[in-house]
């Protein structure tokens, strides 16, 4: 294995959380007078941290999203993923992996803390991982495209960036993840592969992975 350290995203590489978070932000924004279709959210929030959605509804229509948009929104959220979230195909086979070669890995997501936990326990992952392996945008104020929160998850994992991969599925996290100084691997499963054009390399499918990584 040529990496020291593993960093995953969540949202889409760990769950299959992408249709359901989106499908429910087009739908609230819509309801709040900001007209939005799923195709919109996936387009300009997917891989976002919830200020970058405040601060691009404000920036476009001159108004600021309600106090309680975020309680609200997660609320919606985790009773969908307590219904619907299932595991990405494959992803615990990879983490079985590099749990079996001894290569350390962690995840680092835009998402809250609350979120990150709320899915990895509904689809049986939160076991392959401990609490100091999990890093969320709440650690360091400011999420993708900024590399705060990977470089965050390296510096406390005990890793230099240059011997870090990350596993992404947002043009965000891949930006993110170049400006840390870090190789990143693109997976396209539901993001075109177009969009993922600066990473290190591409994967449609999570049994490719291992073999990229090593």
């Amino acid at each position: 294995m040529r990496y020291d350290l593993v960093i995953f995203d969540n949202d889409g590489v760990f769950v299959d959380s992408e249709p359901i978070s989106n499908r429910l932000l087009a739908a609230y924004l819509t309801e709040l007078g900001h007209p939005t279709t799923y195709e919109d959210s996936i387009r300009d929030y997917m891989g976002s941290a919830m200020h970058r959605i405040h601060e691009l509804v404000l920036e476009r229509t001159g108004r600021r999203l309600p106090d309680d948009f975020d309680a609200t929104f997660h609320s919606r959220v985790f009773e969908a993923f307590r219904r619907e979230l299932e595991p990405v195909t494959g992803v615990a086979d990879v983490l079985e992996k590099l749990r079996a070669d001894g290569v350390p890995y962690c995840v680092a997501s835009s998402g809250s803390h609350e979120r990150i936990r709320v899915a990895l326990r509904k689809t049986g992952l939160y076991g392959l991982f401990g609490e100091e392996r999990i890093f969320s945008s709440e650690d360091v104020g400011r999420g993708k495209p900024a590399p705060d929160l990977f470089l965050h998850a390296a510096r406390t994992m005990g890793v230099p960036p240059q011997r870090c991969a990350v596993v992404e599925d947002s043009p965000l996290g891949v930006q993110a993840a170049i400006a840390a100084g870090m190789d990143v691997y693109g997976y396209t499963a539901m993001t075109p592969a177009a969009k993922l054009a600066r990473a290190h390399a591409r994967f449609p499918g999570m049994a490719e992975l291992p073999q990229l990584l090593a």
